[in-house]
């Protein structure tokens, strides 16, 4: 069998028919604490594979001092990323937390099956870095 194609889209993407997914691809949400709405957005959401909690308002700290400094909401969250080091951060728990271990195993095997996934969260790459492209590069 074939392995299954991967792709990944934000939820306002979705919300407003501008994601371009293979239409059998099951949108599995990647995100720690999603709202009502996200849920609606998507196929399932596996919260083990959002950031932890604590790297997450970590970014949302540095980006509001950064936004009090004059950068803009883009530019901010791109240079809290880089300033905490979030890349690195969110590979390292990807590698050491069990649960999130055993969440990227099992979509790895549905791939392996053959099962077409698109990785959904909140932020649009087009603008801000996201977890979500780490996590794709991964599972590649």
């Amino acid at each position: 069998m074939a392995r299954g194609s991967l792709a990944d889209t934000y939820v306002a993407a979705l919300q407003h028919d501008l994601a371009e997914l293979p239409p059998e691809a099951t949108l599995v949400g990647v995100v720690r604490s999603p709202t009502r709405w996200f849920h609606a957005a998507v196929d399932e959401n596996v919260p083990e594979l959002g950031p932890p909690r604590a790297l997450l308002e970590e970014v949302q700290t540095a980006a509001e001092d950064l936004k009090m400094q004059g950068l803009c909401d883009e530019g901010a969250h791109n240079a809290a990323w880089e300033q905490v080091g979030f890349g690195e951060r969110y590979q390292r728990y990807l590698e050491e937390s069990a649960d999130a271990r055993e969440a990227v195993t099992s979509l790895e095997d549905r791939l392996e099956a053959g099962e077409s996934l698109a990785l959904v969260c909140y932020e649009n790459t087009a603008k801000k870095r996201c977890h979500r492209t780490i996590l794709r590069d991964r599972l590649e």
